[in-house]
């Protein structure tokens, strides 16, 4: 499958600076590897702590 990374990142709301930005497979394959979830599920206000974190995502307010 190809990646439609231009169009995936009018979605990405990660504001971290890192090469798999856009790139959603290589970026949820590498947070799932470290328990983590991706920026895009999280809040904005969340995403900027830069806890991925589930237990964040548990805690994320602004999502409900």
């Amino acid at each position: 499958m190809e990646c439609k990374r231009s169009s995936n990142l009018e979605f990405c709301n990660c504001t971290y600076p890192c090469s798999r930005k856009g790139e959603c497979c290589e970026c949820l394959h590498y947070h799932l590897k470290r328990n983590e979830l991706p920026a895009c599920c999280f809040s904005k206000e969340a995403e900027k702590t830069y806890d991925r974190s589930f237990e964040a995502f548990a805690k994320d307010k602004d999502l409900i």
